[in-house]
C-alpha cells in the first residue's frame, strides 16, 4: 500500500525536524551569547570598580580623620617647662613649641605629655618630643606624605631622633595657623624658644589644615579644625616665698 501525499509531507517535516541546526543558526546563537556575556561580564565590572572606588574613598576619609584627631589629642598635651638647672652648663633637654611656615608643607615640633610607654621596664615617662612635617615618598615620584616623628626622651634637640612613621599618604596640604592671645591675631609661625619670637609661651589655639589627594570625583578632601592649648604659660612647681 503506497504512502498517501499527506503522509509523506508529514515524514518531510520530522526528517528536517532530526536534521539539528545550520551552522548559520549555530553562530547566531553563538553570537547572541557572547553578547549577553559581554553585557553580564560589563555589569559586573562596573560593579566592581564601584565598590573599589567607594572602598578607596572611604579608606581617604578615614586616614584623614584619623590623623587630624590624632594631632589633636596631642597638640592638646603640648607643654613647655621654665624649669633649668642654675648651672646652665648642665641642662641637658630642652622643651619647645615650634610651628614653621612652608607654604603648604609647614611643620611643627613640639614637646607634650602624650607618650605610651608600651615595655614595663622601659625608662620612659608620658613626656616626649613630638613632630609633624610632609616628606617625599621614596617609591612613589612625586607623592607626599605626612608623618609623624616622636622621641620619648627630651633632649636639646627637640627636633631631631626617634621614630618617623607615615599618618596620612598622598597629601597635598599641610597648613598652621597659630592663635596669639596677646595680640589676639592669627600667626604662621611660632617659635616659644626665641625672644624674637613667642618666647616661653603657648598659643591659645592652633589652627589645623590636612588636605588628601583622591576624594570623590578625584578632587582633594579637606580636614581641618581649631585646637584649643590648654598649657599655654611655661610649667614651673617652684615654692613661692
Amino acid at each position: 500500500m503506497k504512502p498517501t501525499h499527506l503522509t509523506q509531507r508529514s515524514f518531510s517535516r520530522a526528517r528536517r525536524r532530526e536534521r539539528g541546526l545550520t551552522l548559520i543558526e549555530v553562530m547566531v546563537s553563538l553570537g547572541i551569547i557572547a553578547l549577553i556575556a559581554t553585557l553580564i561580564y560589563g555589569a559586573l565590572d562596573g560593579m566592581s570598580k564601584s565598590r573599589e572606588g567607594l572602598s578607596r574613598i572611604g579608606d581617604r576619609y578615614h586616614q584623614g580623620r584619623t590623623a587630624l584627631s590624632r594631632i589633636t589629642r596631642e597638640l592638646q598635651s603640648a607643654f613647655v617647662s621654665a624649669h633649668v638647672p642654675v648651672n646652665l652648663a648642665l641642662i641637658t633637654r630642652s622643651t619647645i613649641f615650634l610651628g614653621k611656615d612652608s607654604g603648604s608643607e609647614d611643620r611643627i615640633d613640639f614637646t607634650a605629655f602624650a607618650h605610651q610607654r608600651l615595655a614595663r621596664n622601659a625608662h620612659e615617662s608620658d613626656q616626649c618630643e613630638l613632630s609633624y612635617f610632609m616628606t617625599r615618598d621614596p617609591n612613589v615620584a612625586g607623592k607626599v606624605d605626612l608623618v609623624r616623628r616622636e622621641d620619648p626622651h627630651i633632649d636639646q634637640d627637640p627636633e631631631k631622633g626617634g621614630v618617623v612613621l607615615v599618618v596620612a599618604e598622598d597629601v597635598a596640604e599641610f597648613d598652621l595657623r597659630f592663635y596669639d592671645p596677646l595680640t589676639q591675631l592669627w600667626t604662621d609661625s611660632w617659635d616659644s624658644s626665641q625672644a624674637t619670637g613667642q618666647l616661653g609661651r603657648l598659643p591659645g589655639q592652633v589652627k589645623v589644615s590636612i588636605v588628601l589627594n583622591g576624594g570623590p570625583g578625584d578632587k582633594p578632601i579637606r580636614f581641618q579644625t581649631k585646637v584649643p592649648i590648654q598649657m599655654q604659660l611655661p610649667l614651673t612647681f617652684a615654692i613661692p616665698r
